[in-house]
């Protein structure tokens, strides 16, 4: 089968033929419908040696929809030919937090001092979906799909998941009186907007550089977008400060200052991984009772509920299509910020 392979570490990815993969015990075969690219890809492309311990070559792709055609003998047989989208973290589904249902922290999964960054799930460590068929290890890392565009299906993995998740942890400050603000309209950002409004929050501002992010934040239902925190600042103010700043950038720029946003006993919620920091003390002069988070994805029933939000079309995703042979170039348009939404490839179509 065709593959998307990293097989050197800080090298481009290639296309590839491999051999396809067997399914054993628990084990379930997809034929990948529809796979995701995201900037997480490209962090690990760009990544030297010894950071993650992630066996190379390695098929990426950690947003995946498909198919059961195949399962191992000891898994569920009922599997067989439902339509389905891959929860991307492998937890071990016994330590507390999986327990609690909170597997995306599971400890098996946590990095030990020192140590290089563990495999987490398909594409992250473990052969992932940007090839013609994906190996999952048991049906406890599915969620049925039912008729959902598997282009649509794919995204939800990770654009949408880690957006429901930011928001869901936070549920306390939404409602219909919420002013929130989304940093970054790109592939989480624009689903977190939807995300929002079918939470019934009315004040949503979007922030982004690009002008045809903003465009799509107001087409989205955004109350206002502007290119930067310091423009959007005054019309913050104007409602008496957020409740909820979503900074899916994380960049310098972006977190530094997202955190003057925040109204009294508002929360600075930081998704993106660009390097930005923030200073937080209780002599600095911040609103009252702020919270600075970062979560990490979502659960398998985040998932489930990102699905059934999709389903009932209060959720859907901009994407732009690739051919599996043309992946290679849309990371590089990715990584220049030309891809507006998310990008999709239907390896088998």
């Amino acid at each position: 089968m065709r593959a998307v392979q990293l097989v050197q570490w800080g090298a481009p990815v290639e296309v590839r033929e491999i051999d396809d993969p067997q399914p054993n015990g628990t084990e379930l075969l997809l034929r990948v419908d529809a796979a995701g690219l995201c900037l997480s890809d490209i962090h690990v492309m760009d990544t030297g040696a010894g950071v993650f311990d992630y066996p190379i070559p390695l098929t990426l792709g950690h947003e995946a929809a498909g198919t059961v055609i195949e399962v191992g003998p000891s898994a569920d047989k009922s599997w067989l030919g439902r339509r389905v989208v891959v929860h991307g973290i492998w937890a071990c589904r016994r330590c507390r937090n999986c327990v609690r249902g909170r597997e995306n922290y599971c400890l098996r999964l946590a990095r030990n001092p020192g140590a290089p960054l563990p495999r987490i799930g398909n594409g992250l460590g473990h052969h992932g979906g940007l090839a013609e068929k994906l190996l999952v290890p048991s049906d406890e890392v599915l969620v049925p799909t039912g008729d959902l565009d598997p282009a649509l299906a794919a995204p939800l993995a990770d654009a949408g998941l880690t957006a429901f998740h930011a928001i869901r942890m936070n549920h306390d400050l939404v409602d219909e009186s919420t002013v929130a603000v989304v940093i970054g309209i790109g592939g989480l950002g624009h689903m977190a907007v939807q995300i929002l409004s079918a939470l019934d929050v009315a004040s949503v501002i979007a922030v982004d550089k690009r002008p045809e992010a903003r465009e799509l934040a107001s087409t989205l239902g955004c109350v206002a977008a502007h290119a930067s925190v310091g423009e959007a600042s005054e019309a913050v103010r104007s409602l008496g400060g957020a409740d909820l700043v979503i900074d899916f950038a994380g960049a310098p720029s972006t977190v530094e200052s997202a955190i003057g946003l925040l109204g009294p006993g508002g929360r600075l919620v930081v998704v993106g991984t660009a390097g930005g920091r923030v200073l937080v003390g209780k002599d600095l002069g911040l609103a009252q009772g702020w919270q600075v988070g970062a979560p990490f994805w979502g659960t398998r029933s985040d998932l489930t509920a990102v699905v059934e939000l999709a389903a009932s079309g209060r959720l859907s995703a901009e994407t732009v299509e690739f051919a599996l042979e043309d992946v290679p170039r849309a990371y590089e348009l990715l990584r220049r910020g030309e891809v507006a939404g998310r990008a999709v490839v239907r390896p088998n179509g």
